[in-house]
């Protein structure tokens, strides 16, 4: 079986000198190999294309038969690495907490620790019949969270 380090050797340079980061890396028995690949601009078609090829070129098929899959994190895909928080600050997202509870807000600010969102609030205020829009600060740990999603809208 094909190990993870080997992998990450063959695209560390091209990873550092082009700013990219690993989201996932997952091989199976198999040597199916799928690598999902992010930078804070977006990762476009010819770049997951010369990760494959560095790939491919640095490992042997007679002596390894594999399949490879690079491609990058789709839009509905939930966050799997911090650097996705900070990719991410200012767009609208789903926040899924390991208790149940669900929020949703604008991502404002992330850290290597928690992250925190802007979530709208419509309240009746002070016994009027109209509703008011409030806007409330939520922070949350990673350690809390089941699952964050980019809120998509069309």
């Amino acid at each position: 079986m094909i190990e993870k380090e080997v992998i990450l050797e063959l695209i560390h340079d091209l990873i550092e000198e082009k700013g990219y980061f690993i989201v996932q890396l997952v091989i199976t028995k198999t040597n199916s190999i799928h690598l999902l690949v992010d930078n804070m601009k977006g990762i476009q078609i010819h770049e997951c294309v010369e990760l494959s090829r560095t790939i491919e070129k640095g490992l042997n098929r007679e002596k390894d038969d594999f399949e490879l899959v690079v491609s990058s994190p789709g839009l509905d895909s939930p966050f799997k690495v911090v650097q996705q928080y900070f990719k991410n600050v200012g767009r609208e997202v789903d926040v899924s907490l390991n208790d149940g509870r669900k929020f949703k807000g604008k991502l404002i600010e992330a850290d290597h620790n928690a992250f925190c969102i802007e979530e709208k609030k419509k309240i009746k205020m002070d016994g009027r019949g109209k509703k008011q829009t409030r806007i409330e600060k939520r922070e949350f740990l990673y350690n809390d969270v089941n699952e964050v999603r980019i809120v998509v809208k069309f």
